[in-house]
């Protein structure tokens, strides 16, 4: 991708335009995406996840995504120190970040997380006892695992929270339910196409809205590729894409959150429409991109060490301008920079900071 010189400030008015859908109103386009910090000592946050999560509202972030939170089930994380979504210490945990962030204008969504048969680390999380995946769960544990997801869901309505995001995305549980090889299940949850193969998806949406009503937005986070095979795809064409994405915005998404390594890329020959844009022209949903937003190098270069120099946000805007989608996420720069939003809008475009690999540790 060429783009504009970063230290050259852009136009960049489009993107501080109000964004408003059912009972959320954001201030502006700017989303911070999910991103798993191991923070959370007894898998709770502290007052310093609260400290965190403000600052980056004061710096003008319109909604914020917090990293992912796991749902009261078997087996449902690979790392240590990562908060749940369940249980009192936990739940007053999150309250206190979401009344952070509201004292400083923000707004907030938990995503709600599954991590599934992923790949535990050795050096990070002793491996669980028992695991949940296609190949492994029983129908009672597939629906006990739907009824999880809607009574997290209800518990965030209950804590203030502004939204909800239900991870689908990036090779763990739901996604593991997609994919055609980790699912060869032969019940209803499984089958040869996409559009049998998202039913699990289907059930935790209609859970999640049963939940929390239909005023309170639910977003979606997806993905083609999984940690490891970065070239997959769920959906090899648009046609599969509408299989799987239509019965989604049926059952209760009301933003589709899709997961890119670069937001510049086409996803379908013949368009250069991302994947993003497909999924809004498809549903006609709203939708968030992401992918290397800011940036000159991308997430899985940086789980490698690479740093990452400010970028020109010129392609990004000229996307968002022909309706391309509608908010845009993101992640390493923000964790740069708490107030990387803001020295966007008012022209401090000489003042971004370069990601480096110290930004994944550090706590700022």
């Amino acid at each position: 991708m060429t783009d504009q010189d970063p230290k050259q400030n852009q136009d960049v008015s489009a993107l501080f335009q109000p964004f408003e859908l059912k009972g959320l109103t954001l201030k502006n386009r700017f989303v911070m995406a999910p991103m798993t910090r191991q923070r959370s000592p007894g898998n709770a946050p502290d007052e310093s996840n609260a400290e965190y999560y403000a600052r980056r509202a004061a710096g003008g972030v319109g909604l914020i995504l917090s990293e992912g939170t796991v749902v009261e089930r078997p087996g449902k994380l690979h790392y240590r120190d990562v908060p749940h979504f369940y249980g009192e210490r936990a739940l007053d945990g999150w309250k206190r970040v979401v009344d952070g962030v509201h004292r400083e204008g923000g707004k907030i969504a938990p995503q709600l997380w599954h991590v599934g048969l992923a790949k535990t680390d050795p050096n990070a999380y002793v491996q669980p006892a028992e695991l949940e995946g296609p190949e492994n769960m029983s129908r009672e544990d597939v629906q006990a695992t739907v009824r999880a997801f809607g009574k997290a869901a209800a518990d965030a309505k209950r804590l203030g929270f502004d939204a909800i995001e239900i991870h689908g995305a990036h090779g763990y549980l739901i996604y593991q339910f997609f994919d055609a090889a980790t699912n060869q299940r032969t019940d209803e949850y499984g089958g040869k196409t996409i559009g049998e193969r998202n039913r699990f998806a289907v059930e935790i949406l209609r859970s999640v809205r049963e939940a929390v009503g239909p005023e309170m937005v639910v977003i979606l986070r997806l993905s083609q590729w999984k940690v490891g095979v970065y070239d997959d795809k769920i959906a090899k064409t648009p046609k599969e894409m509408e299989q799987w994405l239509l019965p989604l915005a049926e059952a209760g998404a009301d933003v589709f959150h899709l997961s890119q390594r670069r937001y510049w890329e086409p996803e379908f020959a013949g368009s250069d429409l991302n994947t993003a844009g497909w999924a809004k022209k498809i549903t006609g949903k709203p939708t968030i991109t992401v992918g290397s937003v800011g940036l000159s190098g991308d997430l899985i270069g940086a789980f490698s060490g690479e740093s990452s120099a400010p970028q020109g946000i010129g392609e990004l805007v000229r996307r968002f301008e022909r309706g391309e989608f509608d908010l845009v996420a993101v992640g390493r720069p923000l964790l740069t920079d708490p107030a990387w939003v803001e020295k966007i809008e008012t022209g401090r475009a000489s003042e971004l900071k370069p990601f480096t690999k110290e930004s994944l540790v550090e706590y700022f």
